[in-house]
């Protein structure tokens, strides 16, 4: 026989199969997901969730997608985290150490606990892109959050209330526009789609019936 594990959502006692993830196991209990299951077992940040297993005191947060269950495990999903949002213009702004402490400088009151770090469901090393932020180094900063999924995990462990998912965001967008080598290709092709040099292209495709756009897809060149 399977074996099985008790867990409580929102209270509420289930028997799952213990081999699921928490998502798998919150359907096989009768939840339709309707949000936080954007990437359906990869990384997209939506399923943050917090959870306790019964005799232990210590919270954990987590990514449902990711997270086998556990038995007894008190499972509550935090579909949103009120991280901070400043609202800026990108070509009104510039790549320097002000930028920061104007927008968001809650970053200089990190004490270095490192719970961000420890709670980073991806393994980055998020106190020290927070430290690149404090001194300036945007593109360092950017290169080292790079694989944030913007789960906001990590602000909801901070005793600073710092929002790093949304620091490490304006690093990257002032790293691309300002700091980062310009691409060439890439510019050349914006412009060939802005003078509608792929529409002909573009309106044979969508005509297509979706049987002949998959068999297109599937036998598809697939750059090496």
């Amino acid at each position: 026989m399977e074996k099985m594990a008790d867990i409580f959502v929102m209270g509420k006692k289930y028997k799952v199969p213990s081999r699921l993830t928490i998502m798998k196991a919150l359907e096989y209990a009768g939840y339709q997901l309707v949000h936080g299951c954007g990437c359906r077992n990869g990384f997209c940040g939506a399923c943050a969730t917090v959870y306790r297993i019964k005799g232990r005191q210590d919270l954990v947060f987590c990514l449902a997608c990711q997270t086998q269950v556990q038995n007894n495990m008190y499972i509550a999903m935090l579909p949103y985290f009120p991280l901070v949002k400043q609202t800026y213009d990108i070509n009104k702004i510039k790549p320097d150490k002000q930028v920061m402490m104007h927008l968001y400088p809650e970053i200089y009151k990190c004490i270095g606990c490192n719970a961000c770090t420890r709670s980073c469901p991806q393994g980055i090393n998020v106190r020290q892109y927070i430290a690149y932020a404090k001194n300036g180094e945007l593109k360092k900063c950017a290169e080292a959050s790079f694989d944030c999924v913007m789960c906001g995990i990590c602000s909801s462990r901070c005793p600073a209330g710092i929002s790093h998912p949304q620091v490490a965001l304006l690093a990257r967008r002032l790293t691309g526009k300002y700091l980062a080598p310009k691409s060439e290709q890439l510019e050349k092709r914006v412009r060939e789609i802005k003078n509608g040099d792929f529409d002909e292209s573009l309106n044979r495709l969508m005509a297509k019936p979706v049987s002949e756009l998959q068999k297109l897809y599937n036998n598809r060149d697939i750059e090496k």
